[in-house]
Parts: structure tokens; C-alpha cells; sequence
């Protein structure tokens, strides 16, 4: 079939009925963006949403820390996606580390311990989680939970407390 003939069939403008709207978010990667942006999460320790899939289970930020030493143990319900864009960090359950330019996937089920060595004054990685993480204690016992809902209602009271209003996280959820 020629590309004449796909055309005719269905147009460029034309999506399937109940296609979302495509999601842009422009300067996504601009980590000295509005501070506004960025949801605080713990101390020293704040992300920046760019997508809530509410209909898939997941969700994707930039986390951005600025503190040394260990931030949190967890274990992933479902495979997670890391992209480090500045500074370093890593899992001390494991060989490697993750600086500026590295891909990490993490498979469900994994449980490890989030370390910012000494002289890393900050951490930024884009995250993309799907299912969640369950904060567990040193025995491995579940203390909490983070998901794509903990997620985005916390964005929705930071951007409201703000000014951006609760509903400049709207865009985001799909």
C-alpha cells in the first residue's frame, strides 16, 4: 500500500476514538527550572512530575537530592526505568554505580538502599516507576508505600500551597 493510500484511509488529524491527548512538557530536562516545579518529598529531597498514568500504574519524575548519605530502602512492585542526569548515586546491595549519562532498570521485586556519597552536592535521575515502592525497615518489613496516586496527590497539595493552583497537575495524569 502507498503512503497515499494510508493517508486516505485515516488522516494524519484523525485519532481512534478514545486516544488521549499526546503529553508535551517543554524544558522536561531543565533541572534549574521554577523551583515551584519541584514537590518536596523528605528533607533534601525533592521530584519534579512529568507524567501520572493513573490508567497504567505509573509514574515519571526527576528526583533531585541535595544530601549526602542514605535516603531510603525499598522494594519495587514493578519494574523501574533511571536515567542519571547529574551528580551520583547508588544502591550499596550492589557493584555498580550510577553517574551523569547512566541507564539502570530495576526489576519488581528488588529491595535496595538509595545512597548520595559524600561530594555529590546534588542528584538529579528521571524515574520511571511502574507499580511502586514499599519502604521496608532493616528486617525487610513494609513501613509505607509510594505509588502513582501518593504521587500525584502530593504534587496536587504542593501546587496548590504555591500558587500554581491544584489542578496545574492536571496535565500531567493520562
Amino acid at each position: 500500500m502507498s503512503t497515499q493510500q494510508a493517508s486516505t484511509l485515516v488522516p494524519a488529524s484523525t485519532h481512534p476514538y478514545g486516544v488521549v491527548d499526546d503529553l508535551v512538557e517543554q524544558g522536561a530536562l531543565d533541572l534549574d527550572c521554577d523551583e515551584r516545579l519541584w514537590v518536596p518529598q523528605a528533607d533534601g529531597v525533592v521530584f519534579r512530575p512529568l507524567a501520572f498514568s493513573v490508567s497504567q500504574g505509573y509514574f515519571i519524575n526527576i528526583l533531585r537530592i541535595r544530601k549526602t548519605g542514605f535516603v531510603s530502602r525499598h522494594r519495587h512492585a514493578g519494574p523501574v526505568h533511571a536515567f542519571t542526569l547529574r551528580g551520583r548515586w547508588h544502591y550499596p546491595e550492589h557493584d555498580w554505580w550510577a553517574e551523569q549519562g547512566t541507564y539502570v532498570f530495576e526489576p519488581p521485586g528488588d529491595v535496595h538502599t538509595l545512597e548520595i556519597p559524600e561530594g555529590v552536592e546534588e542528584m538529579a535521575t528521571l524515574f520511571h516507576v511502574t507499580g511502586g515502592y514499599i519502604y521496608v525497615d532493616e528486617a525487610g518489613n513494609p513501613v509505607g508505600i509510594e505509588d502513582v496516586f501518593s504521587k500525584l496527590e502530593r504534587a496536587r497539595t504542593h501546587y496548590a500551597a504555591n500558587g500554581l493552583g491544584a489542578d496545574y497537575v492536571d496535565r500531567l495524569i493520562r
